[in-house]
């Protein structure tokens, strides 16, 4: 799969490209939100859909665990600082919905807090859409026995053991009670306004491309694709670079 991959996933960054163009020029504003379990990709999908794009167009927006003095605000109100302005593209990796699953299965909001949550999003996001942002939600889905296949190779891998927290290693106790959090959230928060999309992640690279794809669909204003550029011949033999010595060279130690 791994040529047909990158062919098809080059393909869609060349197409995400034409729709950041058209969020430019038209001044639209789109909002994706990520979410799912632990390993369950989310991370490598926001990376392949914003790779390739212009940074000053799209942020990724993965927030900590609120500090003393946002824990004291409206629930909301720390995302509120992260929706995108114009032509912008807006990746939250996790959102506000912490509060629907990951926050009640870990002890970490009171029943009262939960239910409150639950009754406010449907008119939250009503609010957003009606400002004319572009919202959508994806739930990328993994089974458990995946799911603890991905936990071990993290561990196992130097570069990927930051991945594992100690809420991380919790929660992989929790998959059914997750599992029911989730389907009470979609049921509580799915909308016309406002729809859940699930995605099938036990393969990352076939749901990528799948949920890259839906993606771009449900996003028409594509621009045209750019014409091919021809580069003017350089007057004069190219120049090198010949830095002030009064600056620090690195040494070339490859």
């Amino acid at each position: 799969m791994g040529k047909r991959y990158q062919h098809a996933l080059e393909e869609l960054q060349i197409e995400l490209t034409r729709l950041q163009q058209g969020l430019r020029s038209s001044g639209k504003r789109l909002l994706v939100i990520f979410e799912g379990r632990d390993t369950a990709g989310k991370g490598g999908t926001i990376k392949a859909i914003s790779e390739r794009l212009d940074t000053r167009g799209c942020r990724i927006v993965a927030l900590p665990k609120p500090s003393d003095a946002e824990a004291t605000q409206w629930y909301f109100q720390r995302y509120v600082a992260h929706l995108p302005s114009a032509g912008e593209l807006v990746l939250f990796d996790r959102s506000w919905y912490n509060r629907a699953v990951v926050e009640p299965a870990m002890g970490f909001c009171d029943k009262a807090q939960y239910e409150a949550f639950l009754q406010a999003v449907p008119a939250f996001e009503k609010l957003l859409v009606d400002d004319g942002i572009i919202l959508l939600k994806y739930w990328l889905a993994v089974d458990q026995a995946e799911q603890e296949q991905r936990f071990a190779e993290r561990a196992s891998d130097p570069l990927k053991r930051w991945k594992l927290s100690p809420v991380d290693l919790q929660a992989r106790h929790k998959y059914a009670e997750m599992g029911r959090l989730r389907d009470l959230m979609i049921e509580r928060t799915h909308s016309d306004h406002a729809p859940w999309f699930v995605a099938d992640f036990n393969d990352q690279k076939r749901g990528r491309i799948n949920l890259i794809r839906h993606l771009l669909q449900q996003v028409p204003m594509h621009a045209k694709a750019a014409p091919p550029v021809k580069l003017p011949k350089l007057k004069g033999k190219p120049g090198k670079e010949r830095v002030t010595k009064q600056a620090c060279l690195v040494p070339d130690t490859y």
